[in-house]
């Protein structure tokens, strides 16, 4: 006996319809937060967005957005003759791979969180843009020419690493004089001491040769006859 494919293919366009709604629902969602996004941005007198809670909430919209993209209907449609013999194994296999990709794109956008330290450097924007709210110094802005903004930027930066160069060449010159004086005061010690050396040498020589001189005028044997 063979089985009808009418209702089958009438539960996948029940699926549809409600996934159609779930994808009106998701697209209404992120264009509610791109209206809020504007709002926060024409309202600067307001308090700041936190980058966090919007990024998390942006996170979870693109979230609903993949897996309304991976919707049972495509699932089916893809394995349509393995959904015609097994429809209820077919939606279990679909729902356990929508909780696996959840769980696996949820697990790479912490992983990319923690990584850059994203948490950190989101608060740390929050803050500066509060600093900044009642600021009345005029911010910086491009001047259209490449070149003198990137000297702009770079130049500052350049001139402290000329600075520290020109001190740590003044130590380092007051360091080889100090050296060098340590080194003659060494030579001059090494030049006394070698003086005192020769000086002791000559007087030893000049006392051997007088005991010569006396030796060859009395020698022992006169001693022995006396």
């Amino acid at each position: 006996m063979e089985v009808s494919a009418e209702p089958e293919k009438k539960e996948i366009s029940t699926k549809t319809g409600n996934e159609a709604s779930i994808e009106n629902q998701v697209d209404k969602d992120i264009s509610g937060q791109s209206t809020d996004l504007s709002n926060n941005s024409e309202n600067k007198a307001g308090v700041s967005a936190n980058r966090l809670k919007l990024f998390d909430k942006v996170m979870e919209k693109s979230l609903q957005r993949v897996i309304a993209d991976a919707s049972f209907h495509r699932f089916a449609k893809t394995f349509h003759p393995f959904y015609k013999q097994k429809p209820q194994l077919t939606e279990d296999i679909h729902r356990q791979f929508v909780s696996e990709l959840q769980t696996a794109v949820q697990d790479d956008i912490r992983q990319i969180m923690e990584e850059g330290n994203l948490q950190s450097k989101l608060e740390e924007l929050d803050r500066l843009e509060e600093e900044s709210r009642d600021s009345t110094e005029p911010a910086w802005r491009p001047s259209g020419v490449p070149e003198q903004d990137l000297c702009s930027f770079v130049m500052p930066y350049y001139l402290k690493q000329r600075e520290f160069l020109r001190r740590e060449l003044k130590r380092q010159q007051k360091e080889n004089a100090a050296l060098a004086q340590r080194v003659q005061a060494g030579r001059d010690t090494i030049a006394q001491t070698e003086q005192r050396i020769a000086s002791g040498v000559e007087e030893w020589r000049a006392s051997t040769s007088t005991l010569n001189t006396l030796s060859s005028l009395a020698p022992m044997q006169n001693f022995d006859t006396m």
